[in-house]
């Protein structure tokens, strides 16, 4: 099974290059970043169906740090929401992925989001919807370390943990770097384990890039009960391309195609996540 979603991590990767590449614009650090655990979601944990992207059971998923779009998208068309080349025309006039996600244009997306902050509000109403209605699904909300600077998410996190939604697990993508330099320098939000526990979830820490520790930590989430739990998983920002990581010029840049001649080649020849 690791071995599977690592070859679909890849994937990921390469989809995000090459739809960048095409688009001349986007996010690819924080895409990259967040692509091993976008394979574990999409191929192992969350139960939904491609054929039926509106069934009333299924679990949710919601991209809170909306930029990152396109490591959405790529998880989508590889678990056949809708074709792959589609990939190919991102950020075109007129098509239906654009530069961040639409709930009511891309099967599959359950929320619309890009203003920072609001996907974890949205997505600690649907855990509570699914209280209410007496449901069985779970809500999964990836956020940026970037994102939780704004006020919005810890007004959310007080709602969830005063409403005990234990059907509610945040993922945050711990890469380091925002838009403008270094989470430390720009708004320091450490420490964050003892921070998020004392707004009353469940923590736990994981390798975001390492797939068994991300299904065991999933596992492991489903069974906590009596609060929302968030997976802080620390991450290297624009992950699988030597030349992106750790780099916060690749925030919202696109490769040139050169560049991205070179990331695939890295990608595509097992050097670094190679398939």
């Amino acid at each position: 099974m690791t071995t599977v979603i690592e070859k679909m991590a890849c994937k990921i990767r390469q989809d995000i290059i090459e739809m960048l590449v095409q688009a001349k614009s986007g996010h690819p650090g924080g895409s990259l970043s967040a692509a091993d655990i976008m394979a574990v979601l999409y191929f192992s944990v969350l139960r939904i169906d491609p054929a039926r992207p509106d069934w009333p059971d299924r679990d949710r998923f919601v991209l809170s740090k909306g930029h990152a779009a396109p490591v959405l998208y790529a998880a989508l068309a590889e678990r056949g929401f809708f074709p792959r080349e589609e990939l190919l025309k991102l950020r075109q006039t007129g098509h239906f992925l654009q530069g961040h996600p639409d709930m009511k244009k891309v099967p599959g997306v359950d929320m619309s989001t890009g203003s920072l902050g609001q996907g974890i509000s949205a997505a600690a109403g649907m855990a509570l919807a699914g209280k209410i209605d007496q449901k069985d699904y779970r809500v999964y909300c990836l956020l940026g370390d970037g994102e939780i600077a704004e006020g919005l998410v810890w007004e959310a996190a007080m709602a969830a943990a005063h409403y005990k939604l234990d059907n509610l697990v945040g993922i945050l993508d711990h890469n380091g770097l925002q838009i403008d330099g270094r989470n430390e320098d720009v708004l320091n939000s450490a420490p964050l384990k003892a921070k998020w526990e004392a707004f009353g979830w469940n923590v736990l820490e994981v390798d975001g890039h390492n797939t068994e520790e991300l299904l065991n930590v999933f596992d492991l989430a489903k069974n906590l009960k009596g609060k929302p739990t968030m997976i802080i998983a620390e991450t290297v920002k624009g992950k699988g391309v030597s030349f992106m990581e750790n780099a916060v010029g690749w925030h919202g840049v696109a490769p040139s195609p050169e560049e991205a001649e070179i990331a695939l080649a890295e990608l595509k020849g097992g050097e670094i996540n190679g398939c």
